[in-house]
């Protein structure tokens, strides 16, 4: 555990009331409420990203109270429980642009193909000449595609999954961050091609920021990332033990 750095009053008010499963859930939302009010009244700038806002400002105070992860997450967990919902909530704005979906169903496959591999290949690449441990470029390999599925992924090719789940946060909150303005640079403007890019390297993160650039671009994003972690979780396992035995 962590060494409170506050005062040993303050300490005591924070022991006092952290003691309530509810405290840890009210400091997350009134954390991501804050960064949402600073991320609109920046007019929206990529560097004020609400969720990365959000982690910085949970963390310093876990660090500041000497508060562990497992006692946040006790009260903080029915966050994680909307994970849930909230990904299925995503075939809304999928059904809305059904007819778009099914005009560009061919391309979508392509490119969902392209870049599922080439994450997982720029990962390893990037990883092994840096010099990189075996176990640690296993852990680096999914890491574009959700969490849960990550980390499940990880442990079948060899990597550390608590490795992988920083790894994954890091990825999203990067390209929910990155993306929109990399995107724009390259002169990439079409809805479905930005939430499509943004979906397939930036899971759920990034589908956040792109439903706030509009409904077809979240649509493709949260598709992107529903089959690029079906992609990913079928098809990796099987080519990285081909590429092992071959090697």
């Amino acid at each position: 555990m962590q060494q409170p750095v506050l005062p040993p009053e303050v300490q005591d008010l924070w022991v006092y009331l952290s003691a309530s499963p509810l405290f840890h859930l009210t400091l997350t939302l009134a954390a991501f409420v804050l960064a949402q009010a600073l991320f609109r009244r920046s007019g929206g700038s990529p560097l004020l990203n609400p969720v990365l806002l959000t982690v910085v400002m949970v963390v310093l105070v876990l660090l500041a109270t000497g508060t562990d992860y497992r006692t946040y997450f006790q009260g903080a967990q029915f966050v994680h429980f909307l994970l849930g919902p909230v990904t299925v909530a995503l075939a809304i704005p999928l059904y809305r642009q059904r007819a778009m979906l099914l005009r560009y169903a061919v391309p979508l496959v392509a490119s969902l193909l392209i870049g599922s591999a080439t994450a997982v290949i720029s990962a390893v690449i990037t990883v092994q000449m840096m010099g990189g441990r075996a176990d640690t470029v296993s852990s680096m390999a999914p890491k574009s595609i959700t969490a849960a599925v990550a980390m499940g992924v990880s442990e079948q090719i060899g990597g550390l999954p608590s490795l992988t789940a920083v790894l994954v946060m890091m990825t999203g909150v990067f390209g929910a961050v990155t993306a929109p303005a990399l995107l724009r640079l390259c002169g990439i403007t079409d809805p479905a091609a930005v939430g499509l890019a943004i979906g397939t390297a930036s899971h759920g993160i990034g589908t956040a920021r792109a439903l706030q650039l509009g409904e077809t671009c979240g649509a493709f994003s949260g598709l992107a990332m529903g089959l690029n972690a079906v992609a990913t979780a079928l098809l990796l396992p099987v080519l990285w033990h081909l590429a092992m035995n071959w090697l």
